[in-house]
This record gives C-alpha cells, sequence and structure tokens, in this order.
C-alpha cells in the first residue's frame, strides 16, 4: 500500500486494487491523523481512496476553533474541492468504474451528501453522524444510494433528525438505508477519541460500509 500527500489532500493507493474508489471527508478537525488512517483501511480493502484537504492545510484539536473552521467553510469553494477531487480519483489507473463512494464524518458526512447532487460521478455514499448548518442538499438531484450510520445517543444528530434526512431523501425520490447504533453518541467510530469510540459500533458499522460499497459500486459499473 502506497500514500501520497498530494495539493488536493491524501491518497492512499491500494496493493490489491478491487477497481473501487473512494472518497473521504474529514470532520471539523482538519484532515487530521485519524482520517489519513481511514483512508490507509480503505486502500487496504482495495480501494483508491482520496482524502480532500479542505481546510487547506489547517487542523485544530480545539472544538471551539474547530467550530469557527466549520463555519468559516466556503461551501461553493468546498464542493468545487470535492468534484476535482471525485476526478483525480476516476483518472487513476487501478479505477475500472465510472462511480466511485463518498465517506464523510460528522462536517464530512453531510459534504457527503452535497458531493451526491452535485457530482454525477458518485455512486454510493456512506453518511456517518453528518451535520452543518450551513449544507443544505438539494435531495431532487440526489441519485446514489445512502447508507446513513449514527448514534441513538448524539445530541448533534438525534434520532428525530435521523428520522427527517431519511424522510427528506425518500420524498425527494431517493434511497437510504438508515442503521443507528443504540448504545453510541456522536463520533463513535473515531478511534482517536477514546471519551467517543464505540469499539463495538465502530466495526459493525465499517463491514457495512466495506459491503454497501462494494455492492453498490459493482451493481453501478
Amino acid at each position: 500500500m502506497g500514500q501520497e500527500i498530494l495539493d488536493i489532500g491524501y491518497l492512499a493507493l491500494p496493493e490489491n486494487p478491487n477497481g473501487l474508489g473512494v472518497i473521504v471527508i474529514q470532520e471539523w478537525w482538519g484532515l487530521v491523523p485519524h482520517i489519513k488512517s481511514v483512508a490507509d483501511r480503505f486502500a487496504a480493502a482495495g480501494f483508491v481512496t482520496l482524502a480532500p484537504d479542505l481546510y487547506k492545510g489547517k487542523t485544530t484539536t480545539s472544538p471551539d476553533e474547530a467550530g469557527r473552521m466549520l463555519m468559516a467553510l466556503n461551501i461553493e469553494q468546498a464542493a468545487k474541492d470535492l468534484e476535482s477531487a471525485i476526478d483525480c480519483v476516476l483518472k487513476h489507473p487501478d479505477v475500472k468504474q465510472k462511480k466511485l463512494g463518498v465517506v464523510g464524518f460528522c462536517m464530512g458526512g453531510q459534504l457527503a451528501l452535497l458531493a451526491g447532487t452535485v457530482s454525477d460521478h458518485v455512486g454510493a455514499i456512506v453518511d456517518f453522524y453528518g451535520i452543518h448548518p450551513k449544507v443544505r442538499p438539494d435531495f431532487s438531484k440526489l441519485s446514489a444510494p445512502v447508507l446513513g450510520i449514527f448514534g441513538e445517543q448524539d445530541p448533534s444528530v438525534p434520532p428525530a433528525a435521523v428520522y427527517q434526512l431519511e424522510s427528506d431523501i425518500q420524498q425527494a425520490g431517493g434511497t437510504i438505508e438508515v442503521c443507528m447504533y443504540g448504545n453510541a453518541g456522536h463520533a463513535f467510530f473515531n478511534d482517536s477519541r477514546p471519551e467517543a469510540y464505540n469499539p463495538e459500533a465502530a466495526a459493525d458499522a465499517w463491514q457495512r460500509t466495506l459491503a454497501f460499497l462494494q455492492q453498490q459500486l459493482t451493481a453501478r459499473s
């Protein structure tokens, strides 16, 4: 497996490519080691993986600073950056499919939904507890199926918000499968945050994500 730092973000390449590509979108902390490790895990599973750097090199461990960076993010520019990242992965010689997966966490989960409405090259979306007050995707333009992964104990994205998202996508003609873990809260997949990490839920969510991407992207080849 190889890794490269590109101007656009962090590229993780598989030793045994499966012909599929995936974009991994950061949390509000920026392109931190945890997100790079997630990209590495996808590459180990065979995916050509790119984690775009939406903050242009800035990262933080302060929740207050992360909140400021999230709110300062230019959503229009972020959408363009995601389209560029998608194009970059699609051009890689190990990617054989015409559509790829987009997986996002927290802020990135909401941006993953946005990516599915601005690019015709998204074939599957996995939204891990996505939230961003300034990102409002037009779900009438969403053609890719969505896997929504949430924690029932998440105060940032409570069950009512999850059900509303599910309803909004379905009423717009889209497809979403929701998986909600009863003993998990926000950021339960982030193993660099022991106060939030839920290893059992994270392990199950990972297997669901891989299966979903394999099934949807292969079906759309």
